[in-house]
């Protein structure tokens, strides 16, 4: 029996447009996260990140589509349960997600305190007011929010705070896996800090017990995950550890990701920033092959032809490029 909180086989989802067009952008995605392991995922912006987020947690509303896969946390086939059980009886319990511009998640017409008890008594209606402002209190002073808070309206807190309310919010009832979008984007530096941190005190306490972190920026994953997933036009392209995908990527697309963007880390702070050319394939009528092969410095004819399958190289280290490990490597020595 698998030890993993969450696991994830072969996911695939799409929208479909209103001219009846299919986009699949989540394609046959695999993925498993142990308990007390945080996982990232990275890729830039259009990539199918956050539609994976939603994907995970069985949130199927139109135009997104559940395709084909299976995804099991804490023991339930989500992708078997009918919506309904899986908003009463796995959002919000077994898993929960911090979305994209949380800043703009809190009604600003509600109090928090207010909108808190709609989360709980929408799961556990015999809970009490007490009761409700009991856990809410002892929660947000577990995370560093003062009390006070409680009784605020949203535009009476700082981004910042804002911020660490939704995620408080969203782990009131201790769900086993927190799915958290871009948490520390639009917010200034000392912000973003203090949300990472909370994050990572929230599963030192054991408030949650699986962390999956979705960003753009590939180097603050570093900091936060055990292990990377790099995604790239509806499909994962390398996994490994954070360590092996920061400072020694094998994919094309992973190394080109992480020239990028300037960072401190010492062994990187020498590596010349790049552009990646081109932009991401019509996911509508993807290529066949290779889906980064158009912007790929290494590309060659054949990587442009059939299906490109994930490579197993041990280790829990994977990618999913034709060109054999070593001679992609003596590529990037060569230039550079």
């Amino acid at each position: 029996m698998s030890s993993a909180i969450l696991e994830v086989h072969e996911l695939t989802t799409k929208y479909i447009t209103r001219f009846k067009e299919d986009v699949y952008a989540v394609d046959h995605v695999s993925l498993k996260v142990e308990p007390g392991k945080s996982v990232g995922i990275a890729g830039e912006s259009g990539c199918g990140k956050s539609t994976l987020a939603l994907s995970l947690m069985g949130y199927y509303f139109p135009p997104l589509h559940y395709t084909s896969g299976d995804i099991i946390i804490n023991g339930h086939r989500i992708t078997d349960m009918k919506p309904d059980d899986v908003r009463k009886n796995i959002l919000g319990n077994e898993v929960a997600y911090i979305p994209q511009s949380a800043m703009n998640a809190l009604n600003p017409t509600q109090k928090v305190i207010h909108f808190i008890e709609d989360v709980i008594q929408a799961h556990h209606p015999q809970t009490t007011k007490k009761e409700i402002y009991e856990l809410a209190r002892e929660r947000f002073e577990m995370l560093g929010l003062p009390a006070t808070v409680l009784q605020k309206y949203a535009v009476e807190l700082s981004g910042g705070m804002k911020q660490r309310t939704v995620i408080a919010t969203s782990v009131i009832l201790s769900p086993k896996v927190l799915i958290a979008d871009e948490p520390s984007s639009a917010l200034d530096v000392t912000s973003q800090k203090m949300v990472i941190k909370m994050l990572m005190d929230m599963m030192e306490r054991g408030i949650i017990q699986a962390l999956i972190f979705i960003t753009h920026e590939l180097p603050l994953l570093y900091h936060v995950t055990d292990d990377i997933m790099v995604m790239y036009a509806g499909q994962i392209v390398e996994k490994g550890t954070s360590d092996e995908i920061v400072f020694d990527p094998i994919h094309p697309y992973s190394k080109a990701l992480m020239g990028s963007i300037i960072v401190p880390e010492a062994g990187l702070r020498d590596v010349k920033l790049t552009a990646i050319p081109g932009t991401p394939p019509n996911l509508k009528n993807p290529p066949s092959g290779c889906r980064f092969a158009e912007r790929c410095p290494l590309a060659m004819p054949h990587c442009r032809v059939g299906n490109i399958p994930l490579q197993d190289i041990g280790g829990g280290r994977s990618y999913r490029c034709i060109i054999p490990e070593e001679d992609l490597r003596k590529a990037y020595h060569h230039a550079g």
